[in-house]
């Protein structure tokens, strides 16, 4: 409707200059917005406003030039020049009924775009390092890394979505070492537990799983053979744990990555001599290090340290690199907030391999602030004490879960009440929006056992033109902005537009429910309404399918 809106007004603005009433024929950008009260019309175009520059003239003379230059079209009630020359438009109450039968007839594409042209993107997110269980942070990155996956498919992109395991280097020798410690110490050995090494439970049962498979005289091997034994073991365990836990919070990969690969397979030193040859990699007191400076980092960094050891950094290069070599088009990383100055040496090995800077984005996601009926419940990794995802997932479920992480901006704070995600009631956000989804099944269901309709599901619409109830329209209008969320969520990357759309739809649902009868008298109103409702349920579907939500048929 907004794209026909626009069409009205650039038809105007080329009669207006053709018949002289205006001095230019140019036409700059213009938006078509939905006004914020009902008594401004519908939709609202700037042109007069921005144009005022080119054709020399007051906005609201434009506006009244404009509108008397417009054709009428049966959809269109009427136009009116506003405030300092906004052109307000007034549609009919026909123009939105051919809404329903568009959502009947698209069902679960109704809102899918091709914005995305089959551009090749991957999405890789949570990528925890396999020393622990995934914990609630854990959990946010990953209700939102899964849901920008399923918002850009939906928009029209070749997704893939891929976690990056971080199996090699200093932290996996830590967890090798803290598993030998503890197998030592059930061994009855006498030890020293550093302060640096992991101490949750799950590394006692590691050494204790091991110590039963290799045998008491494991105890006696040497550290430098011990360690990896025990770093690989219990690496495995944990991302065992890792994918079910995932799996369970409804997160599916089409690709684990192993960094250890990079590494076994050459690509980091092959990245690494590849920059050296450029001139972007230099040798400078016994390390190398990458010239970020000159892709505007704060600092060059650090690649390959004194001691010939390798940093994160370059089996990220080597890493992202691999990446692009694989076709994507574009990158986006799911990074915690605390790597924010990390960012700048990573968008300077793109620049620096080839790629544009617009080809590789990151989405930082800040902390979780978890509480209990209001007050905040204690977490502490260093002493290995902490709330992990499948402890909210257990307690509160995948659905509510998903959902109170997904209902702010992924760059602000969020506050997870526990025994608020737990409530069935409208103070319960996902309750409150799935609600929708089960009570309409129920509406329909009783509308085929009083035989006014035959099937809860239908294709098209009935006496679509009795939809007159202020309420009806307005829900009608929400769902027509359906498919506008969803290119504005593709477009910036943001979830919660989607969860904010969802809100906003069920209390309008909500409140036409508890002001008119869906199910009356008379049978043709029942039918019109009917088919209202079952596009509401669709849409309520549609959208909580991108956000990785149920969408069930009983409460």
């Amino acid at each position: 409707m907004k794209t026909k809106i626009k069409q009205i007004v650039l038809a105007a603005a080329r009669c207006a200059f053709e018949k002289g009433f205006l001095p230019s024929d140019q036409v700059p950008d213009m938006e078509i917005e939905e006004p914020k009260h009902d008594s401004q019309g519908d939709f609202s175009s700037n042109f007069a406003m921005v144009s005022a520059g080119i054709q020399k003239m007051a906005p609201k003379k434009i506006a009244d030039i404009l509108v008397s230059s417009m054709e009428s079209h049966d959809f269109i009630e009427k136009t009116e020049v506003a405030g300092p020359g906004f052109i307000n438009f007034f549609l009919t109450n026909s123009a939105w009924h051919p809404v329903v039968d568009q959502i009947l007839a698209q069902d679960t594409r109704f809102g899918a775009s091709d914005m995305g042209s089959r551009q090749r993107v991957q999405v890789e997110f949570v990528s925890a390092n396999p020393t622990g269980p995934l914990h609630v942070g854990h959990g946010r990155g990953a209700a939102v890394g899964d849901s920008v996956g399923n918002i850009l498919s939906f928009a029209g992109f070749d997704v893939q979505k891929e976690y990056y395991i971080n199996d090699s280097g200093r932290q996996i020798r830590t967890l090798g070492t803290s598993v030998w410690l503890r197998l030592l110490e059930m061994a009855g050995k006498e030890i020293v537990f550093p302060e640096d090494c992991y101490k949750g439970e799950y590394i006692k049962e590691f050494a204790q799983n091991l110590l039963e498979i290799e045998g008491k005289t494991f105890a006696d091997t040497d550290e430098e053979t011990a360690i990896p034994v025990c770093a690989k073991f219990a690496a495995g365990k944990i991302l065992e744990g890792i994918k079910t836990d995932l799996s369970d919070f409804g997160v599916s990969f089409d690709q684990w990555f192993s960094e250890q690969s990079l590494y076994d397979s050459g690509r980091v030193d092959a990245a690494i001599q590849k920059f050296r040859d450029q001139g972007l990699i230099y040798e400078d007191a016994g390390a190398l290090w990458f010239r970020t400076e000159d892709f505007g980092d704060e600092k060059n960094r650090v690649v390959v340290r004194n001691n010939g050891l390798t940093t994160y950094f370059a089996s990220d290069i080597a890493y992202h690199t691999e990446k692009y070599e694989r076709g994507f088009d574009r990158v986006i990383d799911v990074w915690g907030a605390d790597h924010h100055g990390y960012i700048k040496r990573i968008d300077a090995a793109v620049v620096a391999s080839g790629r544009k800077s617009a080809q590789f984005s990151v989405i930082l996601v800040q902390l979780v602030n978890l509480l209990r009926g209001g007050k905040p419940v204690q977490m502490s990794t260093r002493a290995g004490q902490f709330v992990t995802l499948k402890d909210i997932v257990d307690e509160v479920g995948k659905d509510a879960a998903r959902f109170m992480f997904l209902s702010r901006s992924y760059d602000s704070g969020l506050d997870f009440d526990l025994e608020l995600a737990k409530q069935k009631n409208s103070d319960n956000p996902v309750y409150y929006v799935q609600y929708v989804h089960a009570r309409i099944t129920g509406i329909l269901l009783k509308a085929v056992e009083e035989g006014v309709i035959d099937a809860i599901d239908f294709k098209k619409g009935d006496r679509l033109d009795l939809l007159a109830e202020p309420e009806e329209l307005k829900l009608i209008k929400i769902l027509a902005g359906f498919g506008e969320q969803v290119e504005k969520s593709a477009e910036t990357l943001h979830p919660h537009v989607i969860f904010t759309y969802l809100m906003t739809l069920a209390a309008a649902f909500h409140g036409y429910y508890n002001k008119h009868k869906v199910i009356t008298e008379d049978k043709t109103l029942t039918r019109a309404r009917l088919s209202l409702v079952l596009a509401v349920k669709k849409v309520i579907r549609n959208g909580l399918f991108l956000l990785g939500v149920s969408a069930p048929e009983r409460m």
